[in-house]
């Protein structure tokens, strides 16, 4: 459920540290006739991925400056008054260079600074599959139309051949360029997206250049991989609490004490697919409450009517716990939750036995347990 601002389908946000007294300065040119005094702004995102004024600039015969101080390299995003669209330019100190034209602002290019040449590098092969990409759904949706069955499923077999040379090309990517920002990034995205095994991206991260490691973004992946590792399945539940509904605290150690089996449900009031799962749950917690299971759950929202109103709107007559800080709560940052619905599933003597099961899965599992 979480949503994260992207550029060109691959490009997350990103972050470094090698700060430059002298600061930077963004010279950029537009082609295509720009009116003077179309406003620019040059944009970041802060800790919640949330993009954020940092500048404005206006074009003057079709040239603009954006200039200041960096203290870490970081990807900013400029945007055109009206115009759909941005250019991602890695802000760090020095001189950076940015050409694009009016009406195609996706195809900028950037140059100046080590950082920028090489996530040019980057996004030049990122395009050439971005288009391979919207020219396979183009076609896709062409044959459905039809009703071309054959040639839809030709098609859909050309696009996930395509989804695997793009995250081949991002691995090896990264593996060559352990110096690169961009590369810290494909590691992020690999783990946000748990497209590459645990210790794969461990070892690609293990790979990355001290300086890398050492930028936010890379901080960020360590403190992931490390949560990661203390919950996964067989390891002890890290534990943790909240305020209740009543403003009460409760841990989860208070649960699975008295708990033969306890379903640490991570969900929320705007998650529809929490509360399509919210059913089986509750049909599950009915069926096996007697036998020692029981239901922790914990809430990503930031409004408690909303969370309250949710609880009594689905039936959850177990305990509920939230910080009410989205995907900030500490709790979700300890266990590594980026999307939900998410759930672990913990025994009596706290140690993980399954994770993520839904509909029947659920019921299978805690059947296993305690019958």
């Amino acid at each position: 459920m979480k949503k994260l601002y992207t550029i060109a389908a691959s490009i997350l946000f990103l972050a470094s540290c090698n700060s430059d007294p002298k600061g930077f300065t963004v010279s950029g040119s537009i082609s295509g006739e720009p009116e003077n005094g179309t406003t620019l702004f040059l944009k970041t995102t802060d800790s919640l991925n949330q993009l954020i004024d940092i500048d404005t600039a206006t074009v003057q015969n079709g040239l603009f400056t954006f200039s200041g101080n960096q203290v870490e390299p970081k990807m900013h995003y400029i945007f055109i008054d009206k115009a759909q669209g941005n250019v991602p330019v890695i802000v760090e100190n020095g001189e950076i260079e940015v050409s694009f034209q009016k009406d195609s602002i996706g195809y900028a290019k950037l140059k100046g600074t080590e950082q920028n040449e090489m996530f040019m590098d980057f996004l030049e092969e990122s395009r050439t599959m971005n288009e391979m990409v919207r020219n396979i759904q183009n076609d896709m949706r062409m044959a459905a139309q039809q009703r071309d069955t054959a040639q839809v499923t030709a098609l859909r077999e050309e696009f996930i051949d395509l989804q695997e040379s793009a995250k081949s090309f991002n691995l090896d990517y990264a593996k060559e360029h352990p110096n690169a920002l961009i590369s810290v990034l494909i590691v992020g995205n690999f783990l946000e997206t748990k497209s590459l095994p645990a210790e794969e991206i461990q070892a690609l991260f293990d790979s990355l250049t001290p300086e890398m490691k050492a930028t936010e973004m890379g901080v960020k992946i360590r403190e992931a991989l490390e949560a990661l590792k203390s919950t996964e399945i067989g390891a002890v539940a890290p534990n943790f609490s909240a305020p209740t509904p009543s403003g009460d605290v409760l841990a989860l150690n208070d649960v699975t004490s008295n708990s033969k089996l306890t379903l640490v449900d991570f969900w929320a009031a705007w998650c529809k697919p929490c509360r399509m799962e919210n059913p089986n749950i509750v049909s599950v917690y009915n069926k096996y409450k007697d036998k020692g299971f029981n239901v922790l759950g914990v809430s990503l929202d930031t409004q408690a009517e909303a969370w309250q109103r949710a609880i009594d709107s689905d039936g959850l007559a177990w305990n509920h716990i939230s910080n009410l800080q989205r995907f900030q709560d500490p709790i979700a940052r300890m266990y590594h939750i980026n999307a939900i619905p998410a759930a672990f599933l913990i025994d009596q003597n706290g140690v993980i036995v399954a994770r993520d099961l839904r509909g029947p899965a659920l019921e299978q599992k805690v059947a296993e347990v305690l019958n």
